[in-house]
């Protein structure tokens, strides 16, 4: 149905209605607890948008650089107290041992690739 095409009473009615509901929603925000069906109502264009102080960010900032140092101290203690593990000659000249084997095996069956 097209707005413009409704009579005087018409539009009347459908003004009284928009109230009604309107008042209705405001007598069940109020039921509710607060203005939780108030709000839903009006929609994103009601809700402001936060903003934080330069105080505020630099607390957080200070915060946040305080937690990184934490983390690189204990992560430098961490890997001073225990050193790189080395590998002994012996083990060493096992494992050169055993890859050339199987690059010997590998070869004598025609392959390029392991």
């Amino acid at each position: 149905m097209d707005i413009l095409n409704l009579t005087a009473k018409q539009l009347r009615q459908a003004a009284d209605l928009q109230e009604r509901i309107q008042s209705l929603q405001a007598q069940l925000g109020q039921l509710l607890g607060g203005g939780a069906a108030l709000s839903a109502a009006a929609g994103p264009a009601a809700r402001k948008k936060r903003k934080i102080s330069a105080a505020g960010r630099a607390a957080i900032s200070a915060a946040a650089k305080a937690r990184w140092a934490k983390q690189r101290a204990s992560s430098a203690g961490r890997s001073a107290a225990k050193p790189k593990r080395q590998m002994s000659d012996a083990a060493r000249a096992k494992l050169s041992a055993m890859a050339k084997a199987r690059w010997r095996k590998a070869k004598a069956a025609g392959r390029k690739a392991l």
